[in-house]
């Protein structure tokens, strides 16, 4: 993520934070993001769920990056969870541009929130956890 995204992120909430700067504020962009989606007209909702989709595989990629290079031991669940989330986004997604169900779309930001909240304090807690009980340094 960008300097300049990152300083422009919300702040999450304080249950979601995890105390480690990169973490929280990809985490924060990753909320931003769905704010967006939140927010957009029908006719913009592909277009801001294509920009979370974007986000988010990065997001994920670099979580499973640092997971990889750690031998983190949950790391294929942890994973696990990613790919069902971006495999239900991508259908969802082909719903509304293949069928109009922007209904399902606005169902999936709602749930997307209640299953991100879980996934921070339980999948990401841990693996931040193990990180910081490594050294492991997430930024160059």
């Amino acid at each position: 993520m960008s300097t300049s995204a990152m300083q422009c992120a919300p702040v999450l909430p304080p249950d979601l934070q995890l105390g480690e700067p990169i973490t929280d504020a990809t985490h924060s962009e990753f909320i931003r993001l769905l704010d967006v989606a939140d927010n957009a007209i029908d006719e913009s909702l592909i277009a801001s769920l294509d920009a979370w989709i974007a986000h988010t595989k990065e997001h994920f990629a670099q979580e499973e990056s640092w997971m990889e290079a750690l031998d983190f031991g949950p790391r294929h669940c942890h994973a696990g969870q990613h790919r069902h989330v971006l495999h239900v986004a991508d259908m969802v997604r082909a719903e509304i541009a293949d069928n109009g169900r922007v209904d399902l779309g606005r169902r999936l930001l709602s749930e997307l929130r209640v299953w991100f909240a879980h996934h921070v304090k339980t999948m990401d807690a841990m693996m931040v956890g193990y990180m910081q009980e490594h050294g492991f340094p997430q930024a160059a």
